[in-house]
C-alpha cells in the first residue's frame, strides 16, 4: 500500500478503539472543514453527541477542542470521514446545516444541505445556485464550480440538469480546471439539448481547447459557436464574437477557418446593440474595425470603448470577464501607461479570483508591458509565475516572457534555443502569435549584438504575419533599425509607412517617439537631428526606458558618425549607464564599443555579484516585503508553505539580513536578476 494509505489505515485502528459517540463527533469535526468549535458541538447537540464524547479523542492524542477543532493530522481527519457509512455521513452534515446561520454563512450552510441530500433536491439545489451566483460575484470560481456542479448533480429536470452542468463546466473552465470542465461538457451532451444549450456545448468546447492550446483549432469551434447564437442569445453571441477575435489573433497566420478577417467581417456585420451599448460591443467594434479599415479609422471607437469601460460601475467578476478584452483596445493605441495599469489590474483580480484559463496569458502579456519599462527583476518574477500557473493548469501557453527576458539581457545562448523550440512547438500547435513573438525577440537579441542581417530576417518573419496584429506592429521598429543599417532603406520605408499609421493613430508619446527615432533612422543632417532629439523628448516623458536608452544609443552613433565627437560621447555615456542598469548587456556592450570609437576609455561591466537573487526568489522577497504570509504566497506561486520558509531563508543569507521587516530596505539593494 501506499504511504498514505498505510498510515490511514493505521488511524482507522485507532479509530475502532474509541466509544460509538467519540466516533460521531470525530466524523461530524471531519465534515466541519473550517474547524469551527461553536458549529461543531450546535451540530453535536442536534445529535445527541454529548461533551463528554471528545474526552477518549482527545486522551488519545487524536484531536484537539480548543478555540478550534485540530485533528493530528489531515490523514486522521480523512480516515474519521472515509470510514463512516454514507447515511452516517448525511446525519451529520444535516446536523451542521441546521446549526449554521443562514444569515451569516449561506454557503457554508448551502453546501451541508448538499451532502445531506440523499437523492434529487430541487430546493437545494436552487440553494448551491444561488450560492454560486454569489461565489462568482466575489471572484471565487473554484467554489462556483463546486456549488454549481453539486447543483446539477441534485436536480432532477433534464433541461435545467443541462444549464446547471453547463454553468458548472464554465466555472471550472475559468478556475483552470480544463479536464473537468471537458467531462462536464461531454456529460451534458449525452442528454436532449434544445438549440441554445447545444450552441452552448459549441462555445464551452471552444473556449476549452483555446485555453488549454491557444492554437489554430479553437478559432472555427467559437466562430460557429458565435454564428448559432446570434439568433438565439445575442449578448452571449457579442461575448462569443470578441472571444473568436482573440483566438484568432493568437492562431495568426496559422489560422485555416475563422482567422482573423473572417472574425472582424462577421463583428462588423452584427446589428446596433443596445444604446448606450455595453464596453464589450465597443471593445469588439473597434477592434474588428482595426482589422477591417485601419487604425485611424478604429481609433474614436477605441478610445470610446476604453472611457466607457473605465466609467462601467462592474462586478469583480464582470471586470474580470472584460478586461482582458478592453487591454487590447489600449494596446493597438499605444496606450502604454492605460495598457500596463488594466493588465496589473487584470493580473491581480485573476489571481485572487483563481482564474487560471486566463492568468498565464496575462501574466505573459504584463511581462511584455513591464519589459518596456526596463523592470527586468519583475519581469522574472512574472515569469516564474507564469510557468507555475502552466504546471498547475497543463496550460501550452508558449515562453513568451522568458523569450523577452533573455533577448533583452543579450543572452544568446539562454535566447536561441529557446526561440528555436517555441518556433518549432507553436507551428506545431497552431500558435501563430508565439512564432510571431519568437522572431521578434530574435530581432531584438540580434539588434543588440550588433548582428543586422539576422535581425533584418527575424524582424520581416514578425512583421510579415499581420493577423498577429500587436507583434507584427511591435516588429517594425526592429525591422527598420535592422534594415537601415543593413543598407536596406526600401524595406525600412515602407515597414515606417505602415508604423506610422499605428502611432499616428494612437497619438501616444509611446507610439510618436519610436516613430521619431524610425523615421530619424531614415533622415540626414538637421531633420535627422531633430527628430532624434523629439524622439528622447517623447520617450522621456514615459516610463519606457528601454526605448530612452536606445533612442540615445541611436542618435549617439550618428552624432559619431558625423564626426561629433563630443557630443557623441554625452548621449552614448547616457546610453551605456541606462542599459547597464536595466541589464540590457548586449545594447549596453554596443554603447561601450561606439564609446571607445568616439575617443572615451570605459571599464568592462563586471560579472553579476553573488547576491543575485532567483526570479523565483525575487518573487518570493516582494511579496513577503509587500505583508503577505507564508501561506498567501504559497498559494499564489503553487508551492508549500514550507517550501516558501526555506526559500525566504536563503533569501536572508543572499541579502545579508535577518528578518522579513529588513526585506523592503535591502530589496532596491540587491542585484534581483537584473538591476542594482
Amino acid at each position: 500500500m501506499p504511504l498514505s494509505e498505510r498510515i490511514e489505515e493505521s488511524f482507522r485502528r485507532q479509530l475502532e478503539a474509541l466509544p460509538v459517540q467519540s466516533r460521531r463527533l470525530l466524523l461530524l469535526a471531519a465534515a466541519e472543514p473550517y474547524g469551527d468549535i461553536s458549529l461543531v458541538w450546535g451540530a453535536a447537540e442536534r445529535l445527541g453527541i454529548p461533551v463528554e464524547a471528545a474526552a477518549p479523542a482527545v486522551d488519545a492524542g487524536l484531536v484537539e477542542f480548543g478555540a478550534r477543532v485540530r485533528f493530528r493530522h489531515p490523514l486522521l481527519r480523512s480516515a474519521s470521514y472515509r470510514a463512516a457509512s454514507v447515511v452516517d455521513r448525511q446525519a451529520v452534515h444535516g446536523a451542521l446545516a441546521d446549526a449554521t446561520d443562514p444569515e451569516t454563512a449561506p454557503e457554508r450552510r448551502a453546501w451541508h444541505r448538499a451532502q445531506a441530500a440523499a437523492g434529487p433536491d430541487e430546493e437545494v439545489a436552487a440553494e448551491l445556485e444561488r450560492s454560486a451566483g454569489r461565489a462568482q460575484a466575489r471572484g471565487g470560481l473554484a467554489a462556483a464550480a463546486a456549488f454549481l456542479e453539486r447543483s446539477a448533480l441534485l436536480t432532477a429536470d433534464p433541461a435545467r440538469r443541462t444549464d446547471r452542468t453547463l454553468a458548472a463546466a464554465q466555472a471550472h473552465l475559468q478556475a483552470g480546471a480544463f479536464g473537468t470542465a471537458l467531462e462536464l461538457v461531454t456529460n451534458a451532451e449525452a442528454g436532449p439539448l434544445d438549440e441554445l444549450q447545444s450552441a452552448r456545448v459549441d462555445l464551452l468546447r471552444g473556449e476549452i481547447v483555446f485555453a488549454s492550446g491557444l492554437g489554430s483549432d479553437a478559432p472555427p469551434l467559437l466562430l460557429k459557436a458565435a454564428e448559432r447564437l446570434k439568433p438565439l442569445d445575442a449578448g452571449l453571441a457579442r461575448e462569443t464574437y470578441l472571444t473568436s477575435w482573440m483566438a484568432a489573433l493568437f492562431a495568426g497566420r496559422l489560422a485555416g477557418a475563422g482567422d482573423l478577417l473572417e472574425v472582424s467581417r462577421a463583428a462588423r456585420a452584427l446589428p446596433a446593440s443596445v444604446d448606450p451599448p455595453h464596453p464589450a460591443d465597443l471593445v469588439l467594434a473597434g477592434l474588428a474595425i482595426v482589422v477591417t479599415d485601419g487604425p485611424a479609422v478604429a481609433a474614436p471607437t477605441l478610445r470610446r470603448a476604453l472611457r466607457a469601460f473605465n466609467d462601467a460601475d462592474m462586478t469583480m467578476a464582470e471586470e474580470l470577464r472584460w478586461g482582458w478584452f478592453a487591454q487590447a483596445a489600449a494596446s493597438a493605441l499605444w496606450d502604454d501607461d492605460t495598457w500596463r495599469a488594466m493588465l496589473t489590474r487584470q493580473v491581480g483580480l485573476a489571481r485572487d479570483a483563481g482564474a487560471l484559463d486566463q492568468l498565464p496569458i496575462m501574466l505573459s502579456a504584463l511581462g511584455t508591458a513591464v519589459a518596456w519599462t526596463g523592470d527586468l527583476a519583475a519581469v522574472a518574477a512574472l515569469n516564474a509565475e507564469a510557468d507555475a500557473v502552466c504546471e498547475a493548469t497543463g496550460s501550452r501557453a508558449a515562453p513568451f516572457t522568458a523569450m523577452m527576458l533573455a533577448s533583452l539581457r543579450g543572452r544568446q545562448a539562454e535566447a536561441a534555443p529557446l526561440i528555436e523550440a517555441t518556433v518549432a512547438e507553436a507551428t506545431a500547435g497552431g500558435q501563430g502569435i508565439a512564432v510571431a513573438y519568437a522572431h521578434w525577440t530574435a530581432a531584438i537579441l540580434a539588434n543588440g549584438l550588433g548582428r543586422y542581417a539576422d535581425a533584418l530576417t527575424g524582424a520581416r518573419q514578425a512583421s510579415e504575419d499581420t493577423a498577429t496584429l500587436y507583434i507584427s506592429m511591435w516588429a517594425l521598429p526592429e525591422l527598420i533599425e535592422a534594415a537601415v543599417r543593413a543598407g536596406d532603406t526600401g524595406i525600412a520605408g515602407d515597414a515606417l509607412t505602415r508604423l506610422a499609421q499605428f502611432t499616428r493613430a494612437g497619438g501616444t508619446d509611446f507610439g510618436l517617439g519610436v516613430e521619431a527615432r524610425c523615421r530619424a533612422l531614415l533622415s540626414d543632417g538637421e531633420p535627422a537631428e531633430r527628430l532624434y532629439r523629439e524622439a528622447i523628448d517623447r520617450l522621456g516623458r514615459t516610463r519606457l526606458h528601454p526605448e530612452q536608452a536606445r533612442s540615445h544609443l541611436l542618435y549617439g552613433e550618428w552624432l559619431r558618425r558625423e564626426n561629433r565627437r563630443t557630443d557623441a560621447r554625452a548621449q552614448l555615456r547616457t546610453a551605456h549607464e541606462m542599459l547597464v542598469a536595466i541589464g540590457m548587456a548586449a545594447f549596453a556592450e554596443r554603447a561601450r564599443h561606439e564609446l571607445l570609437a568616439a575617443g572615451e576609455t570605459i571599464r568592462q561591466p563586471t560579472a553579476e555579484p553573488v547576491s543575485t537573487l532567483t526570479a523565483q526568489e525575487a518573487r518570493i522577497a516582494r511579496l513577503a516585503a509587500d505583508g503577505h504570509t507564508n501561506p498567501e504566497i504559497a498559494a499564489q506561486l503553487f508551492l508549500s508553505a514550507r517550501t516558501v520558509e526555506w526559500h525566504l531563508r536563503k533569501i536572508f543569507t543572499k541579502l545579508g539580513i535577518g528578518s522579513r521587516r529588513e526585506l523592503r530596505k535591502a530589496l532596491p539593494a540587491v542585484h534581483n536578476g537584473s538591476r542594482t
